[in-house]
């Protein structure tokens, strides 16, 4: 049977990012993130409830996270989940722990729009990781459609708006002449 392990996450960090070193050099940056969920009960009430996820990001990606975020800046996390499993040395009782591993995130506009993409001194509205030494990670499409405008005149000259649009004619290419008798062609010209 298949197995198909994908989360995506939308919320606020719950603390800053804290990054450490492997001795080997590869970048670990642990964050934890709040998940708001509000929803209506039965009898007309409104509530909400707050979901703690621990997420965990690698190499280059975990620089960019520790340098831009800080507790409460909103994110969205793309990945998978994982199980740590652990003997607790103090009960002896097996212990374990869901968190989720980063493999892509995008960054959101705070409230006081800091971070905002396209602000001074942030970054990019997303990454993805292509420019980390590490493995290639499933890449975010990209979001880059021009801002909707509302309201505003077409400029002068433009087609009015819902007005069919035409193409310019297609052009053919030169239709080409069969090899008459004269031609001569070699045996390495034979494609087959």
């Amino acid at each position: 049977m298949a197995s198909y392990n994908k989360v995506l996450l939308m919320g606020n960090l719950t603390r800053d990012p804290e990054l450490t070193y492997t001795p080997s050099q590869v970048a670990i940056c642990k964050f934890g993130l709040a998940v708001n969920r509000r929803f209506r009960t039965k009898t007309g009430e409104d509530r909400e409830e707050t979901l703690f996820v621990d997420c965990t990001v690698f190499d280059k990606k975990a620089e960019v996270v520790h340098q831009y975020c800080t507790k409460g800046k909103p994110i969205f996390v793309e990945g998978q989940l994982k199980m740590d499993t652990w003997d607790d040395k103090t009960t002896g009782q097996k212990r374990s722990k869901l968190y989720v591993i980063v493999d892509n995130f995008q960054f959101l506009g705070g409230r006081d729009g800091a971070g905002a993409p396209g602000a001074p001194g942030s970054p990019p509205a997303e990454y993805d990781g292509s420019d980390a030494g590490g493995p290639p990670s499933s890449p975010t499409p990209a979001r880059n459609a021009p801002p909707r405008s509302y309201n505003r005149p077409p400029p002068p000259g433009a087609p009015p708006q819902g007005a069919p649009t035409q193409r310019p004619p297609a052009q053919r290419p030169p239709q080409q002449q069969p090899f008459n008798e004269e031609q001569q062609f070699k045996e390495d010209d034979i494609p087959f």
